[in-house]
C-alpha cells in the first residue's frame, strides 16, 4: 500500500479557511491522523470546533484515498480520548477496490469551494435528498431544508450571524491573516470572486477578491439549504460532521453541483442557540450550514487554494534510520 499516495490524495480536504490544520504519522500499515493546533483560528474557533471538523474532512478523504487505491479501512475515532490531538487510527489492509471507490480518486482533487454566486436554476429536492443520504452514511443527522417558512427562519439567522462578526474587528483581522497567506495555505486573493457591480448576492465574510463573477443576480431560494447537526456537542460528533461534509461533497461534485459550507451560524452561540430550538431530536445540535447550487455552464476552470507538500505533512516512523 502506498501511504504517500494517499495521504497526497487527502491533503486535498476541505478545510476552514484552507488553514489545513492537520498531519499524518505512519507506522506500519497504521494511518494517524492528528490535528495541528498551531494552524487554529482562537478568537472566531476558540473550542476547535471548526477544526476538528476540517480534521473530519480529512479522515473522510484519507478513507477514501485509501479505500480507492486498494486498501480496506477500520477507523477508530480519537483512540486517546477527546483531549488528545490524536483525531482518528486507521488501520490499512490490503482488498481489492470497487468500482464506486476507484471513481471517488478523481473526485478528490476536482472538489473545490466556488465562492461565486449560484445561478438561478433550482436544486430539485430529491437531490438534496441524495446528498443528505450521503451524509448521514457518517454518522450525522443532515436535514434538507425545504419548507419556506423554515427556510425563510435560517436565513435571517444566516444574516444576523454575519453582522455580528462582520462587527469584531479581531475576528475581521483574523479572517484577513488568512487571505494570501502563504504559497501553499490560506485563500489567495484569486480564489475569491469579485463583488463590484454585482446586484442582490449575499454578502461574503472574505470581502472581495480579484476572480471575476459573470452572474449578475441571485435569485435568492433556488439554492439548496442543507443543516447538518449532531446530538451532541462532542470531538466525536465534530469529526463526524466534517465526515458527512466531505461524503456529500463529493457526491455533489460528481453530479455537478457546487458546495459551500457556512460556518458562521455555529460560531455565534445567540443564532447557533436559535437554530437549535428548529430542529428536532435526537440530532438537534447545529454543526454547520451547507449551501448547494449550480454554476454556470462554460466557466473557466477555478482556481485550487494552495496545499501543503506532503513532506510537512507526513511523519513515516517506518521509513528513519535506526
Amino acid at each position: 500500500m502506498d501511504v504517500r499516495r494517499i495521504i497526497e490524495l487527502a491533503r486535498w480536504a476541505p478545510s476552514v479557511h484552507n488553514t489545513q490544520p492537520w498531519w499524518w504519522r505512519a507506522v506500519g500499515t497504521t494511518l494517524e491522523l492528528w490535528a495541528d493546533r498551531d494552524r487554529a483560528l482562537p478568537v472566531s474557533d476558540p473550542t476547535g470546533r471548526n477544526l476538528v471538523i476540517s480534521c473530519g474532512c480529512a479522515l473522510h478523504y484519507t478513507v477514501a484515498a485509501a479505500q480507492g487505491l486498494g486498501s480496506a479501512t477500520d477507523v477508530e475515532l480519537l483512540p486517546d480520548g477527546a483531549g488528545s490531538d490524536l483525531m482518528a487510527r486507521i488501520r490499512l489492509s490490503p482488498s481489492p477496490p470497487t468500482p464506486d471507490a476507484v471513481a471517488q480518486l478523481p473526485l478528490l482533487q476536482q472538489r473545490h469551494t466556488d465562492r461565486r454566486r449560484f445561478t438561478s436554476w433550482p436544486v430539485p429536492e430529491e437531490n438534496l435528498e441524495h446528498l443528505a443520504e450521503t451524509g448521514r452514511k457518517w454518522g450525522a443527522a443532515m436535514l434538507s431544508v425545504t419548507e419556506k417558512e423554515l427556510r425563510a427562519e435560517i436565513e435571517e439567522l444566516l444574516e444576523e450571524a454575519r453582522r455580528r462578526q462582520q462587527g469584531d474587528p479581531r475576528i475581521a483581522d483574523e479572517t484577513e491573516s488568512w487571505i494570501d497567506h502563504g504559497a501553499t495555505d490560506g485563500l489567495p486573493t484569486e480564489s475569491l470572486p469579485s463583488e463590484h457591480g454585482v446586484r442582490g448576492e449575499r454578502p461574503s465574510r472574505f470581502g472581495s477578491g480579484l476572480l471575476p463573477d459573470s452572474v449578475e443576480q441571485i435569485l435568492h431560494g433556488t439554492d439548496g439549504l442543507l443543516v447538518i447537526s449532531t446530538e451532541d456537542d462532542s470531538p466525536w460528533s465534530w469529526l463526524r460532521t466534517g465526515s458527512a461534509l466531505s461524503a456529500l461533497w463529493l457526491r455533489a461534485t460528481a453530479n455537478g453541483l457546487s458546495v459551500v459550507p457556512l460556518s458562521q451560524l455555529p460560531e455565534v452561540q445567540r443564532t447557533r442557540s436559535a437554530l437549535e430550538t428548529l430542529l428536532l431530536r435526537p440530532a438537534r445540535v447545529p454543526q454547520l450550514v451547507v449551501r448547494v447550487g449550480w454554476q454556470e455552464i462554460g466557466r473557466d476552470e477555478l482556481p485550487r487554494t494552495p496545499r501543503r507538500p506532503v513532506d510537512d505533512l507526513l511523519d513515516d516512523q517506518m521509513s528513519r534510520p535506526a
